[in-house]
């Protein structure tokens, strides 16, 4: 795909999570906004990967370690064919299979149940292990919060998988600087992240986390390394695409209501212009 039609993907992935959320009545509209353009990146270009054959033998994989940006993966599966748009109206419903984090039992294309932070990074280092053992050539993706780092957990499977040298893993940090209760470097700083991961022996990619070029390089740059596991630190802006929510932590874990529904998809009506540097 060219940019501009991956930035429509991405804006009708935008749109669908603000839907799926107001009808809702809650959830985690920030974070998601923020990974919209890595998740489209992965689904629709990057991946290996068949709507029509969810569990297809050497496919790649996704975790979504930050889980409460569940809306967001929901989303890119539902533009990406897996499951009619539709569907995910039902989010956090009673009984729905769009539970407010991840279920891998419930919904096609979702490789791991997320939500305990950290969790996930380290189910995907032992996915990208098991590979390894099992000769199967799919490469792992895991999609980190910059909050999300600040767990111990995350470093030890940081050190695992430089030690075993899984060259076939993948771990995107979503750097919007805003967690739950506000900025990180107020609530406990995670930087410098790139020279952490450097440290533990991963080769690192920093990026602009909205710009399609710069996501394609640095997913390409991890394919040509060989011996060292890749992390691709992703500058982004929370709530990006909705103006009155970017950069607000306050958007974290509400749900619009009906004003602002309509405020956001006024916001992301019109087909996206292309953006070079990213955070414009």
């Amino acid at each position: 795909m060219n940019n501009k039609e991956l930035q429509e993907k991405a804006r009708q992935v935008r749109v669908l999570m603000i839907e799926a959320l107001h009808a809702a009545g809650s959830g985690h509209p920030g974070g998601s906004l923020s990974a919209a353009d890595i998740v489209t990146a992965l689904y629709f270009e990057e991946m290996n990967i068949d709507p029509s054959d969810p569990k297809k033998k050497g496919r790649d994989k996704f975790i979504l370690s930050k889980g409460h940006a569940g809306p967001a993966q929901y989303a890119a599966l539902a533009v990406r064919g897996y499951y009619p748009p539709e569907d995910m109206m039902r989010l956090r419903k009673l009984g729905s299979k769009f539970q407010g984090h991840p279920n891998m039992h419930c919904v096609p294309g979702i490789e791991m149940s997320t939500g305990s932070l950290a969790q996930g990074f380290s189910a995907a280092g032992g996915m990208a292990l098991a590979n390894r053992l099992d000769g199967d050539p799919g490469r792992i993706y895991v999609l980190l919060g910059d909050g999300e780092i600040q767990e111990g957990m995350i470093w030890e499977a940081a050190m695992s998988a430089a030690h075993y040298q899984l060259d076939n893993l993948v771990a995107i940090v979503d750097h919007n600087g805003l967690q739950i209760d506000g900025q990180n470097d107020d609530v406990m700083t995670v930087m410098p992240i790139a020279e952490k991961f450097e440290a533990f022996g991963w080769n690192v990619v920093s990026i602009s986390g909205h710009d399609f070029d710069d996501i394609r390089r640095a997913f390409a740059e991890a394919r040509e390394c060989k011996g060292r596991p890749t992390a691709i630190i992703a500058e982004t802006v929370k709530g990006k695409g909705v103006s009155f929510m970017e950069n607000q932590a306050g958007w974290h874990g509400k749900a619009p209501d009906d004003e602002q529904t309509a405020r956001a998809l006024e916001d992301l009506r019109q087909p996206a212009e292309e953006e070079k540097g990213g955070q414009a």
